[in-house]
């Protein structure tokens, strides 16, 4: 009697054992080849049972929380993004989840950048969770527990990868952690003479580095001509500034109403820096504002190339930047007149629509200072 009751309870055992590895290895029924789904954080098992059944999982939660039960990966499911294809089973599914093998996204964020060009990033992107429109910088700022009143250069340009589902605000609060992480490191490595006094400065001084700079081996010798600026109080004159100061108002075109336009951010109308970066600056421009290359140039002008023609004086400038015009002239890209009054050059007036290339050309028309004639740091010719 005893032994045929032992065997209906072996047979019985057996049976819910094959039941629940057919269950576990049998492939899901998915509505598609391939679903995504989101594990929110803190979700509990019978959540996170019925986020993958309403993801297209045809398994009952109740199946999916006793199962999970069974192989004692219900307390260990962690949230993210997660990617199921025909064929796999329960088992794949939850194995996945209890390691946290998230279906990775990504974002970028290109260095030079404005903290607007950002926003749209994020809001573009299919996979994340948009919580930041109706919030504005200030609530944002407050929300990422920031002591800057200001985002503009606080996110560091790079890739961030992400699961799914995660949220525009958390793939910021990474970015913002990134850029102090660089800044503090960086600021750790300035040279001694350095005409900034604090991280926020260099910040500034780096996002103006990396507007200007078109070869990226000149990056510290256009630093170097702003720290000459700035030792002597000289404005630092950059158009980058002058446009980031117009906002939307910036159609292209950079006359020379625009930089006798006084804005916080005009450096010809003002000395010294802005009050704050104008752009996202990458660690190269980061480490070129803190250690900028020593020399006596005071004046650069673009060639069109790329790269740039550096001079120590105003009349030195002014040479190069009749060069540049005679060569934008021949090549048929200038206006039909220069873009700005230069000693010994004929001029036209304001142009209507200067080409772009021609903006930095602008500079010898405002020019208000000359570059001394002895070097300020040793007071030596």
């Amino acid at each position: 009697m005893f032994s045929g009751l032992f065997t209906l309870l072996f047979l019985g055992i057996l049976a819910v054992a094959g039941a629940v590895l057919a269950v576990i290895y049998a492939p899901l029924p998915l509505p598609s080849d391939k679903i995504d789904f989101v594990i929110d954080q803190g979700s509990t098992m019978r959540s996170v049972a019925r986020q993958v059944h309403e993801a297209g999982v045809g398994i009952p939660p109740e199946v999916v929380i006793a199962v999970a039960r069974i192989t004692k990966t219900d307390t260990q499911v962690k949230a993210g993004g997660y990617e199921l294809s025909r064929g796999e089973t329960l088992w794949t599914l939850l194995t996945r989840m209890s390691r946290g093998d998230v279906t990775q996204r990504e974002v970028a964020f290109i260095e030079g950048w404005t903290f607007k060009q950002i926003r749209v990033a994020l809001g573009k992107h299919p996979d994340i969770t948009q919580t930041l429109p109706g919030l504005d910088d200030a609530s944002l700022l407050k929300e990422l527990g920031a002591e800057e009143t200001h985002p503009e250069g606080l996110f560091f340009p790079d890739t961030y990868l992400f699961a799914r589902g995660a949220k525009d605000v958390d793939i910021l609060r990474r970015a913002y952690r990134a850029q102090k992480k660089e800044l503090a490191e960086i600021w750790a490595k300035r040279t001694a003479d350095l005409p900034l006094r604090t991280p926020y400065e260099a910040l500034i001084m780096a996002s103006i580095v990396e507007k200007e700079t078109g070869l990226h081996t000149e990056r510290e010798r256009i630093s170097g001509v702003f720290a000459n600026r700035l030792r002597i109080n000289m404005p630092l004159q950059t158009d980058p500034t002058v446009i980031y100061g117009m906002g939307d108002a910036f159609d292209g075109n950079l006359r020379r109403r625009d930089l006798r336009t006084d804005t916080p951010w005009n450096t010809y109308t003002r000395n010294g820096l802005p009050p704050t970066p104008i752009a996202a600056p990458g660690r190269q421009a980061l480490l070129a504002a803190v250690q900028p290359e020593k020399h006596k140039f005071f004046y650069f002008v673009s060639r069109g190339d790329g790269t740039s023609a550096f001079s120590e004086d105003l009349a030195g400038h002014n040479r190069q930047v009749a060069r540049y015009i005679a060569a934008m002239r021949a090549a048929g890209r200038a206006a039909s007149a220069p873009v700005q009054a230069v000693p010994g050059v004929e001029t036209a007036g304001e142009p209507t629509a200067a080409d772009a290339a021609a903006s930095d050309a602008i500079k010898a028309d405002a020019e208000k200072t000359e570059a001394p004639k002895t070097d300020p740091t040793t007071n030596k010719p």
